[in-house]
């Protein structure tokens, strides 16, 4: 009784709700939940308390940040069923919160430019003190041939970086979008196009909004060692899916969840990388299917996860 006292009372709060619809996505800080919501920092951590003794919201530390998230809904707990058609109710309703968490999002995407803005020329030398690109160069490649993709015309890359896999795109597919925010980022990944002589690879400054205008354009999308910098993890996976083909195919090479909090500062990383369920459940979000997935640990103590992702009629299907 005390656990439904508990469900029933977090329930009973407009703000709660619009909590807990907030975070179904993505995961923030209490700084940022108040800033969205309009609500004073005091206020939020009490209502962050109250979710949390339900049973509605969990925690994740990021360096010296806590983040909050909606629950993962356990089968075995009694609470579940009641749990669920509380989530389905408050995602079916308004959300009248999106230009507050626009702006959260502005705030991260800014810091995360600013970082690139200022180390990309060191950026590879950083990066490789986690994984260099040859660490899971032929893992991602395999994959990559494995892959049942509808064709070979046009594939998309998001967040290129220095370009050191899009040779591997370019001879596999007629055509390569290479999507980056960072001009300094795409001026490093231009030299190695001009060098190569790709001449079917395009590079476009831009994020991950810039698909919406290229609904089920891609074969496939390559997501490698970006999601981690990036400002909403969730949001990525919603808008490449809606630029995939029916049956096309995103892979996703990313860091499964540590504590070495010093990649904040030295990679510009926003995320501590993420457990294996977290991926799994923005993708099927997104109409998603998950597919193989390869993981392997480095000596320097971090874990990798290499993950293909398949738009799947049966999935949109069964979301609608």
């Amino acid at each position: 009784m005390d656990s439904l006292a508990q469900l029933l009372k977090a329930a009973g709060d407009e703000l709660r709700l619009a909590i807990l619809q907030v975070l179904a996505q993505d995961s923030y800080g209490v700084l940022e939940l108040a800033q969205a919501l309009k609500v004073k920092q005091s206020g939020m951590s009490h209502h962050l308390k109250i979710l949390a003794q339900a049973g509605l919201v969990v925690t994740r530390r990021e360096g010296n940040s806590i983040f909050y998230r909606r629950s993962t809904l356990a089968p075995d707990d009694p609470m579940t069923p009641l749990k669920r058609e509380l989530f389905r109710s408050i995602d079916a309703a308004e959300a009248p919160y999106q230009e507050g968490l626009k702006q959260v999002w502005h705030e991260r995407s800014q810091a995360s430019r600013r970082f690139f803005l200022e180390n990309a020329d060191k950026f590879k030398e950083q990066q490789d003190l986690i994984a260099s690109f040859e660490v899971y160069r032929g893992q991602i490649t395999e994959l990559l041939d494995l892959s049942p993709t509808p064709s070979r015309q046009c594939a998309l890359e998001v967040g290129p970086g220095q370009g050191e896999f899009l040779p591997v795109l370019s001879a596999r597919f007629e055509q390569v979008i290479a999507l980056d925010n960072s001009p300094q980022m795409l001026a490093h990944a231009r030299q190695r196009v001009e060098d190569a002589q790709l001449r079917n690879v395009e590079l476009v400054e831009g994020d991950t909004r810039y698909l919406q205008n290229l609904p089920e354009s891609f074969d496939c999308a390559v997501v490698n060692m970006v999601l981690h910098h990036t400002p909403s993890p969730a949001s990525l996976f919603t808008d490449i899916s809606h630029s995939l083909k029916q049956d096309g195919v995103l892979l996703v090479t990313e860091l499964c969840l540590h504590d070495q909090s010093w990649t904040q500062d030295a990679c510009g990383d926003l995320w501590l990388g993420f457990d294996p369920a977290d991926l799994r459940d923005w993708a099927a979000s997104s109409g998603l299917q998950e597919g193989q997935s390869v993981y392997f640990a480095l000596r320097n103590g971090f874990q990798i996860q290499l993950r293909q992702f398949i738009k799947s009629h049966n999935v949109l299907s069964s979301r609608s």
